[in-house]
């Protein structure tokens, strides 16, 4: 796939911000659904993108569209309303889906886009805003083998590390088994945070000993800048996102049958802050005020 692909976007926030640099980066063509709900996209203007007024527009005008929104009911909003994507949708055109989603909507979705003539692949994200800015975020996808071949060479270009999970849905899948793991791992650390430092222990003595020991990791050193200085910016993941993931979660372990009495706990933990605008971070200032510490 050589040649430079017409891309179009919706969900220019936080993380589509910068997937959409890295295509434009690319040398693809790049156009957009204009949305109150995007970051300021005047660099992306002036770098040859261009703006459109519906997601029908968008599909009208690319091979393909991705979804960068919150979950599977924007999926489904973007795709299936009127003036959506699938109006537009072109034969062959792909619609890759960036979003956390519960797995048996996207195979729902993905049987409406093939109705509709398109093909479906999903393409969970993680990492944080500032790899995607990087063009270094990780991709967990849920495609036939022949579509993941076609699609890599764009996936390339905003993401370093790219996991075929499987067929449709396993990229969903996969990925809300990721985030449960990664939650957990921040609820677990942010109550032990709170009874290390009401024990009077000092936190860089708590962070040593974690990360030296079992609690070392990628989910300890994004909260480190927390506990060592009050700085959330290194975990911009709000506690409101985390509520709807570990849902999804819990929804898709229902459907599964299998058990999930930790992740109750988590979600409940999760779902006890008041604030859920927070990012997970201060999950911890809220805990130890709680405790009156």
């Amino acid at each position: 796939m050589s040649h430079p692909l017409r891309v179009g976007m919706v969900g220019v926030g936080l993380m589509g911000h910068g997937i959409a640099s890295n295509i434009l980066r690319a040398g693809h063509r790049l156009c957009f659904l204009d949305h109150p709900g995007n970051q300021p996209v005047e660099d992306l203007l002036a770098a040859g993108a261009e703006a459109r007024a519906s997601g029908r527009e968008v599909a009208e005008a690319a091979e393909v569209i991705i979804l960068c929104v919150t979950g599977s009911p924007q999926v489904e909003a973007v795709l299936f309303e009127p003036g959506g994507v699938l109006e537009g949708l072109r034969e062959g055109s792909v619609v890759v889906d960036c979003s956390t989603a519960l797995p048996s909507s996207t195979e729902r979705v993905a049987a409406r886009v093939q109705e509709a003539g398109g093909r479906f692949m999903d393409a969970a994200m993680t990492r944080t805003p500032k790899e995607a800015a990087e063009g270094r975020l990780n991709l967990i996808v849920g495609a036939p083998e022949a579509l993941f071949t076609e699609l890599h060479p764009l996936l390339e270009s905003f993401a370093e590390n790219i996991t075929h999970a499987g067929p449709v849905g396993a990229g969903h899948t996969l990925k809300l088994v990721h985030n449960y793991v990664s939650l957990g791992f921040s609820a677990v650390l942010a109550e032990a945070t709170v009874a290390s430092r009401h024990a009077g222990i000092d936190d860089a003595a708590l962070l040593e000993v974690l990360s030296k020991g079992g609690g070392g990791g990628v989910i300890l050193e994004r909260l480190r800048p927390f506990i060592e200085a009050g700085d959330a910016s290194s975990f911009r993941f709000s506690v409101a996102n985390a509520s709807k993931d570990i849902g999804y979660y819990h929804a898709m372990t229902d459907e599964l049958g299998v058990a999930r009495g930790v992740a109750a706990a988590v979600r409940d933990l999760y779902g006890t802050i008041e604030d859920q605008a927070l990012a997970v971070p201060e999950v911890i200032r809220v805990l130890q005020e709680e405790k009156g510490a």
